[in-house]
């Protein structure tokens, strides 16, 4: 089996009994503070937890979404790159690794603040999102119904984010999608040795598309 289902299924029930039990949100969060002093686990848990159901779905939409496409191609693996993950190893390897390095910035950032807490895969979802965007450049995405490709599609996403970083007035860590996507990038650029090359292409085509 995909281990992309397992992932799926596990994080929709933990988010579900999360949802039921306030104790295991606490106990499961990313609170910087606590993870220094030694809960590592929550660099892990927090990324099976979510806030709401629409917080949990929209993740989980992504995920199965671009998921299926992203581990089909790491197991096919066709130009092996600079570092060895493929297939199942792989995804588990973007996924999770993506989760980690999305917590960065908290870690960074509120190691000394008891009250800062977050939850959410957002952070691994956004490196399977922009993994899968590295891999099928011109692969075509609907953003708010709107079809663009891929490529302008994870511009968009660092230039939205980026902008919700610096000047957004919500309570959601942009700062662990964006690392989480730079992640993402990273990994499809190191696993496929192919995927450079069509990045540029596709960034190129879609430029010239434009200013013809």
């Amino acid at each position: 089996m995909d281990v992309l289902y397992p992932i799926l299924g596990a994080t929709v029930l933990v988010s579900y009994l999360g949802f039921q039990s306030e104790k295991l949100l606490q106990a499961g969060m990313l609170k910087p503070y606590r993870v220094v002093q030694g809960q590592i686990h929550r660099l892990i848990t927090h990324g099976f937890l979510h806030a709401d159901w629409p917080h949990l779905l929209f993740n989980m939409l992504v995920l199965w979404q671009f998921g299926e496409w992203t581990s089909a191609h790491l197991q096919e693996n066709p130009v092996p790159g600079l570092i060895p993950f493929s297939g199942q190893q792989g995804f588990l390897a973007l996924y999770f690794g993506g989760m980690l390095f999305a917590a960065l910035p908290a870690l960074y950032k509120h190691s000394h603040n008891p009250g800062y807490a977050s939850l959410g895969a957002s952070g691994a979802v956004s490196a399977v999102l922009m993994a899968f965007i590295v891999y099928f450049p011109q692969a075509q995405i609907a953003v708010f119904f709107i079809p663009m490709p891929a490529v302008v599609a994870g511009l968009l996403f660092f230039a939205y984010e980026q902008y919700m970083d610096r000047w957004g007035k919500t309570r959601i860590a942009h700062d662990a999608h964006l690392y989480g996507a730079l992640y993402g990038v990273l990994f499809a650029l190191l696993t496929d040795g192919d995927s450079a090359t069509g990045l540029v292409q596709a960034i190129r085509e879609t430029w010239e598309s434009f200013f013809q």
